[in-house]
């Protein structure tokens, strides 16, 4: 159970209940997972989901890609949330079991290509030192040009502050799964 009960409609203020009932109209509705928390401002919940929607789901990241940079955020934030729903898709986007594994239980990694390279140096130098140097810029400039660059840095943002809330939360997974736990 997490540290606060699910939103509901009466849970929130009489002057954000309209942004609630869009929110909860939409397909999905208030959900379970890190989304869910924003909605206890359904205010802000109704701004930020069109942005969630495109970092997520329609940026010009590859889909893959877009999916190592939620996992790697994940480990990088400790967020078991996010990585138990993020890894059956990154499996299936064709994303390594051992790449998947390593990143998990913070081993050595495989032999990476160089979009996984320049995915994983950038997050990696960003979420340790908060910057990144002018190689790692160059290389994931080199992989993804300048937008989706821009739009790779930004869903690890998105997803930095998506755990941010999850793990301040204590959000539970609301299923069993076949993956192995994030260690943390």
């Amino acid at each position: 159970m997490s540290r606060i009960p699910p939103v509901t409609r009466d849970s929130v203020p009489e002057n954000q209940r309209e942004a609630f009932d869009e929110l909860n109209a939409a397909p999905g509705g208030i959900g379970t997972g890190p989304m869910s928390i924003l909605k206890n401002s359904p205010e802000m919940a109704r701004r930020a989901t069109p942005f969630w929607e495109y970092v997520r789901n329609e940026s010009t990241v590859p889909h893959d890609m877009r999916e190592l940079a939620m996992l790697v955020t994940a480990r990088a934030k400790d967020c078991v949330y996010i990585w138990d729903r993020h890894v059956p898709i990154a499996r299936q986007t064709g994303l390594r079991n051992e790449l998947i594994d390593a990143l998990r239980d913070r081993q050595p990694l495989p032999e990476l290509s160089p979009s996984e390279a320049a995915v994983i140096s950038l997050a990696n130098e960003f979420f340790t030192g908060s910057r990144v140097s002018q190689e790692t810029f160059q290389a994931a400039h080199d992989q993804f040009g300048t937008q989706a660059l821009v739009e790779l840095v930004t869903l690890m943002g998105y997803y930095a502050m998506l755990a941010f809330n999850a793990n301040t939360v204590d959000l539970q997974l609301t299923h069993e799964s076949d993956e192995p736990a994030l260690p943390v």
